[in-house]
């Protein structure tokens, strides 16, 4: 991955705790690194395959003066996630937000923060086996289309599945989504639930019957095990009703503990045999 570096971007701006700050003032320096797959620009000398930086440094100036926010880090994570959604081919950003007249009362050279966004490719399982299925699908897909952060790039089709763990429920419909995002795991974790809410889910019965049950299987290589968040999905090799509609859109994606594909998960578990965790 190539980097475009910006070093020291002055922009008068508005930002601070204090009202003195929000209303007179005070500069502030922005250096970003921008990571981005060069080669073809590199190999063409096309400016249509690369980004114009120089458009890069007014986009930041103008967000700088149009904003204000009373932390800087808010600031900088702004810059960052506004980049991320403005220009396709940046792919990550670390950025450095210095505030060199901030009002502590002592000798100091500067203060600044840093701050980094990616974007991650991610896999979701998403099912449905109450009301109309399909429907609480599709306003799935519509919220997470909607959701900052977040763009929809595959949607498998869909498949009747019985229902997994507790039997006594009607059949299911499920569905993988491939998404890309640079929200962390627990705050896209947040925003599913989220969307299972405003699609009426009630969290009754373990794996009992929902409107919608949106689950992450994949984030990028992570590995994640907390009290409330297990990434890969702890139990995704043996659930065909994953597998498969994964094998649509995400066939070649390996598996960062079990090492396999998730074709070669989904082969074997057709085969008979349970994959070991």
């Amino acid at each position: 991955m190539d980097k475009i570096s910006i070093r020291g971007l002055e922009v008068f701006a508005r930002h601070g705790v204090f009202e003195a700050e929000n209303t007179l003032g005070q500069p502030f320096y922005v250096s970003a690194d921008l990571y981005l797959d060069g080669w073809k620009a590199s190999h063409t000398d096309d400016l249509e395959a690369s980004v114009d930086y120089g458009k890069v440094c007014h986009e930041i100036k103008e967000q700088m003066e149009t904003r204000t926010f009373k932390l800087i880090e808010r600031a900088a994570a702004h810059l960052c996630e506004h980049l991320l959604d403005t220009f396709p081919f940046i792919r990550r950003v670390r950025l450095q937000l210095d505030k060199p007249q901030a009002p502590i009362g002592l000798p100091f050279e500067t203060v600044f923060v840093t701050t980094e966004r990616q974007w991650e490719q991610v896999f979701l399982s998403v099912g449905s086996n109450m009301g109309d299925r399909e429907e609480n699908l599709r306003k799935a897909r519509k919220l997470l289309e909607e959701t900052p952060g977040v763009r929809v790039q595959a949607l498998s089709g869909l498949v009747e599945t019985e229902p997994y763990g507790y039997t006594a429920q009607p059949p299911f419909l499920n569905g993988a989504v491939r998404l890309e995002t640079y929200l962390p795991p627990k705050i896209l974790l947040e925003r599913l639930h989220a969307i299972e809410e405003q699609c009426h889910r009630k969290r009754t019965v373990r794996w009992g019957p929902r409107t919608l049950d949106m689950d992450i299987i994949f984030y990028g290589d992570r590995v994640v095990d907390t009290e409330d968040l297990t990434i890969p999905h702890a139990d995704m090799a043996n659930r065909e009703f994953v597998l498969a509609p994964l094998c649509e859109i995400g066939s070649w994606v390996r598996h960062p503990l079990l090492g396999k594909t998730v074709r070669q998960l989904y082969e074997t578990l057709r085969k008979g045999e349970k994959s070991d965790d």
